[in-house]
C-alpha cells in the first residue's frame, strides 16, 4: 500500500497585529520571543515547576533559569515516581509482565499490552488468529483515542479553556465503559496474552463501538470550531516550541512530534504490524513544528483512528481468539476440571509459564506518544534475563531544553504540555 500523508498546513489561520485572525501562507509563523538584553545587568532567577504542580502532568521537576520573564535554561528532574518495572520483569512470567506494562502508560494500557504480547511472540514464532489481530487493532486504535483526547482536554485547561475538557472526557468515559464491559477492568486492562487475549468482546459490544465510531466525529468537528480559528489558542501555541525536521530526527523523537516537524513517519505504515497497511488511513503530518501543529496532528489522528475502527468493525468476523495451542494459551477452565490431559496443560502453565527459545528481540508498535519499543532477551526460560523498554515519553522529554530557550516562562507550560509525557513511562 503506497504511503499518502495528509497536509495539515496548506494554510494556517495566524492572528494579525489588529487582533483579527488571519489565514497566511504555508511556512510563515509567528517568531519565537526574543531573548532580553543583558545591557542592564540583569539578574538571573531560578524557579521550579513541580515536581508537585498540576502542569507538569506528573511528578516532573523543571528547574527554569529566567532573565526576567525569558527563559535561558530549563532542566527536567525526573526520578520521582520512580517504580522499577523493567527489573520487576525479570522476575515474572511473560504473561505476568503485561500488568506492568498497564502502569508505564496509563493513557493507553491497551496499546502496551498488545506491543508487549506482540514482542513475546515474534520470539516465538506464534502467528495469532484473524479475528484477534483485528482485535489489537481496536484495542490499540481506542487507546489512541483515548490518549489523545486526555491530552487535548489537560492541554486546554493549561492555556486557560475548560469547555473542551468536559467534552473530550465524556467521549473518553464512553471508550472505557467498552473497555471495562470487555476487560472488568476501565485503566489496568491487562487484555492481551501471549499468543491471544484475555477473552473475546461480550455479546452487544461491537454495536456499542460501532456507535461511537459513528457520534464521535461530531465532537472533533465541535473541538475544530473551538479551537482551531480561536484568536487565543493561535496565540498561545503558533511559533512557539518550535523544532525543525532535522532537529527532531537528531532528539530522535516520534509520534506526532515528529509528524508535527513535517517527517512522516508512523511504524504503522513504515514498518506495518497487525495488517496495518491493509487499512486505509493517513499520517498527518505539520509544517511549522510548533505546538499548533502539534495540535493539529493529533486532532486529525483521532479522525483517522476513527476511520480504522470502522474498517476493523467492518472486517470482524466469528471465530477463535487464541490459538490451538495448550503450551501457550490456558486451556478452558470447564475442560481443566473434567479432562485430566487440560488440567495438566493448565497447571503447568500456571506454575511454569510460557518458555520462549533462548535469544532477543526489540519491538516497536505506534503508540499515541510515539514508537513504545520492548527489548526482550530470553535464555529459554519462562522469565526473560532482561527486558528494556523504548519510552516515546522519555525521549520526546529530552528535546524540551531546546523547545523551551527563549520561551517566555507562561510558554514553558504551554510546551511542555504540548511534548504530551506520562510519568509512569519516564519514571519506569
Amino acid at each position: 500500500m503506497s504511503r499518502r500523508t495528509l497536509e495539515l498546513s496548506v494554510s494556517t489561520p495566524t492572528m494579525g497585529a489588529d487582533g483579527q485572525v488571519r489565514n497566511v501562507p504555508l511556512g510563515v509563523a509567528r517568531r519565537p520571543s526574543e531573548s532580553v538584553s543583558d545591557d542592564f545587568g540583569a539578574e538571573h532567577m531560578l524557579v521550579n515547576i513541580g515536581p508537585q504542580h498540576p502542569a507538569t502532568h506528573g511528578v516532573l521537576r523543571l528547574v527554569v533559569e529566567l532573565e526576567g520573564e525569558t527563559v535561558k535554561r530549563i532542566i527536567p528532574h525526573v526520578g520521582y515516581l520512580h517504580s522499577g518495572f523493567e527489573k520487576l520483569g525479570e522476575y515474572r512470567h511473560y504473561n505476568q509482565i503485561i500488568p506492568l506494562t498497564d502502569r508505564t502508560d496509563y493513557l493507553a494500557p491497551m496499546a502496551n499490552n498488545v506491543a508487549m504480547a506482540m514482542a513475546v511472540e515474534a520470539l516465538m514464532g506464534i502467528e495469532i488468529t484473524e479475528r484477534c489481530r483485528l482485535l489489537r487493532v481496536i484495542a490499540c486504535e481506542m487507546s489512541r483515542i483515548i490518549s489523545h483526547l486526555v491530552w487535548l482536554g489537560t492541554t486546554g485547561i493549561d492555556l486557560g479553556a475548560f469547555t473542551p475538557f468536559l467534552w473530550m472526557f465524556q467521549q473518553r468515559e464512553r471508550i472505557y465503559n467498552l473497555q471495562e464491559s470487555w476487560t472488568g477492568a476501565r485503566l489496568t486492562t491487562s487484555v492481551a496474552r501471549v499468543g491471544g487475549m484475555m477473552a473475546d468482546v461480550p455479546e452487544g459490544w461491537e454495536a456499542g463501538l460501532r456507535d461511537f465510531v459513528q457520534t464521535f466525529p461530531t465532537t472533533l468537528r465541535e473541538v475544530d470550531t473551538m479551537f482551531t480559528r480561536n484568536a487565543i489558542w493561535i496565540g498561545r501555541t503558533q511559533g512557539v516550541g518550535v523544532i525543525g525536521a532535522e532537529e527532531a530526527i537528531n532528539y530522535s523523537l516520534s509520534g506526532p512530534m515528529l509528524r508535527a516537524s513535517g517527517v512522516a513517519y508512523d511504524v504503522r505504515k513504515d514498518r506495518p504490524y497487525l495488517g496495518y497497511d491493509e487499512f486505509d488511513f493517513d499520517v498527518p503530518v505539520g509544517a511549522h513544528g510548533d505546538i499548533y501543529d502539534r495540535y493539529r496532528v493529533r486532532l486529525e489522528e483521532m479522525t483517522q483512528s476513527n476511520r480504522i475502527l470502522e474498517q476493523a468493525l467492518d472486517r470482524l468476523k466469528p471465530g477463535p481468539v487464541n490459538v490451538a495451542d495448550p503450551r501457550v494459551i490456558l486451556p478452558p477452565k470447564s475442560r481443566a476440571m473434567g479432562d485430566m490431559e487440560a488440567m495438566i496443560f493448565h497447571f503447568k502453565q500456571v506454575m511454569e509459564g510460557v518458555k520462549p527459545p533462548a535469544g532477543e528481540v526489540y519491538f516497536g508498535a505506534e503508540n499515541p506518544k510515539g514508537e513504545l519499543g520492548y527489548y526482550l532477551v530470553s535464555d529459554g526460560t519462562a522469565k526473560p534475563v532482561r527486558w528494556r523498554i523504548r519510552p516515546p515519553s522519555f525521549i520526546n522529554l529530552a528535546a524540551l531544553p531546546r523547545l523551551c530557550e527563549g520561551a517566555l516562562l507562561s510558554d514553558v507550560i504551554a510546551i511542555n504540555a504540548s511534548v504530551d509525557i506520562v510519568m509512569g513511562e519516564i519514571d519506569r
